[in-house]
C-alpha cells in the first residue's frame, strides 16, 4: 500500500484545492464555485473553525495530493467521512491509504465508534476506495443527492472501531 502523511491544510496549499475543484466531477459537488485563490482559502478556513470536524491534507511523496476529513461528529460518537484526490493522483491507492489512516486517527484521537460515508452508485472508484479502506456497504439510499437538478442514488458504507 502507498504511504501517505496527513497534516493540516496550509495557505500555500490553496493551489491544490484549486486544482482539485477544477475537475468537473469535483466542481459539481461544491456548494459554490472554488475557482479563485480566495475561494480556495475560504474552503480551507471552514475546516479550521469547527468542533465537529477535522480535515487533513493528504501528502504523498512530499506533495499534497488530496483531502480526507471527518465531519458532523455527533453525540453518538459517529462521524461522516469524505475524501478526494487531485486528478493525477487517482488510481494509485492514495485515497484508500488516507481514508484508512484518517479512520485510525478518528477512533484513537477523537474516540469515535462509527464512521459513515456515501457515494453516488455511479461512482465506482469511490466505492472501491471505501471498500478497500475497510468501510462495509450498508445499502442504497434512493434519490439521496441532487446535483444540477438531477437526483442520484447513493450507497452508504460504515466502519466501526471494532471492525
Amino acid at each position: 500500500m502507498i504511504e501517505v502523511e496527513l497534516r493540516g491544510w496550509r495557505p500555500d496549499d490553496m493551489w491544490v484545492v484549486l486544482d482539485a475543484f477544477s475537475s468537473p466531477d469535483m466542481a459539481e459537488q461544491a456548494a459554490r464555485p472554488i475557482d479563485t485563490a480566495q475561494a480556495a482559502l475560504e474552503w480551507m478556513g471552514v475546516w479550521g473553525f469547527r468542533d465537529d470536524a477535522r480535515a487533513f491534507a493528504v501528502v504523498s511523496n512530499g506533495e499534497v495530493v488530496g483531502n480526507v476529513a471527518v465531519s458532523n461528529i455527533d453525540a453518538h460518537e459517529t462521524g461522516w467521512v469524505s475524501y478526494w484526490t487531485i486528478p493525477r493522483a487517482r488510481g494509485r491507492g492514495v485515497a484508500v491509504a488516507a481514508a484508512g489512516k484518517m479512520a485510525e486517527w478518528a477512533f484513537r484521537e477523537r474516540g469515535l465508534f462509527r464512521l459513515e460515508l456515501a457515494h453516488r452508485v455511479s461512482n465506482v472508484a469511490s466505492c472501491t476506495v471505501a471498500t478497500r479502506a475497510g468501510f462495509r456497504s450498508e445499502g442504497i439510499e434512493r434519490a439521496k443527492l441532487s446535483y444540477a437538478g438531477v437526483r442520484h442514488d447513493v450507497e452508504r458504507h460504515a466502519r466501526l472501531a471494532t471492525d
